[in-house]
């Protein structure tokens, strides 16, 4: 069986809940939300896979989006349903059951804690969540390690990996990536590899 998460992780989110938030919430990442929407009609539906701090959600549904939330953690769960008024859920991300049902995926520094054997099984699940032509939004800190970094595990990605992985799933989806540095200050060294997956159908 392959490993899709990696449950210290979870366990570092519940218990580390409030640094990870007050660390993470009042992030701009404005740049990122426009080539993702751009691909959502008005008003369409996006899931927020691993809504940590709740800041994605709380933008979609501020700007009329129907929005679906999902995390892991109980404590980001919590967080999230404070600050918006989503369908928040407490789910792992290989317990997605969602057919046709979103415009888009918004998976923002979520699918970097799924172990790489697992990760075309997840993309998979999202592809099958997603209506015709629906996007998926996806960041991965920059490398090619998988790793454990205080308490969670991290899964690294370039152009060649994430395209290696998208093979594996199976499924029509088209590749659009770019780079970004890493918007807190005190991490501006770190690199990103960002994407939009857009599928052609339903895998």
């Amino acid at each position: 069986m392959t490993r899709t998460s990696v449950p210290s992780t979870i366990s570092y989110y519940n218990k580390n809940s409030e640094s990870f938030i007050e660390s993470t919430r009042e992030v701009d990442v404005s740049e990122l939300y426009s080539p993702f929407l751009k691909s959502i009609p008005m008003n369409g539906r996006i899931l927020d896979l691993g809504c940590g701090s709740g800041r994605d959600t709380r933008h979609f549904v501020e700007n009329s989006y129907d929005v679906v939330a999902l995390d892991a953690s109980s404590e980001m769960v919590a967080a999230t349903r404070n600050v918006t008024s989503a369908d928040v859920r407490q789910m792992r991300f290989d317990e997605i059951v969602f057919h046709d049902e979103f415009d888009g995926i918004w998976a923002c520094a979520s699918l970097l804690h799924v172990p790489k054997e697992g990760l075309a099984d997840v993309l998979r699940l999202c592809v099958q969540a997603l209506r015709p032509q629906g996007v998926i939004y996806v960041s991965f800190k920059y490398g090619t390690s998988e790793r454990e970094a205080g308490g969670r595990f991290f899964s690294d990605m370039d152009e060649a990996g994430l395209k290696e992985t998208i093979d594996k799933t199976g499924c029509d989806l088209s590749i659009s990536h770019w780079i970004t540095p890493d918007n807190r200050p005190s991490r501006a060294n770190e690199m990103w590899l960002n994407a939009i997956l857009q599928s052609g159908h339903p895998g």
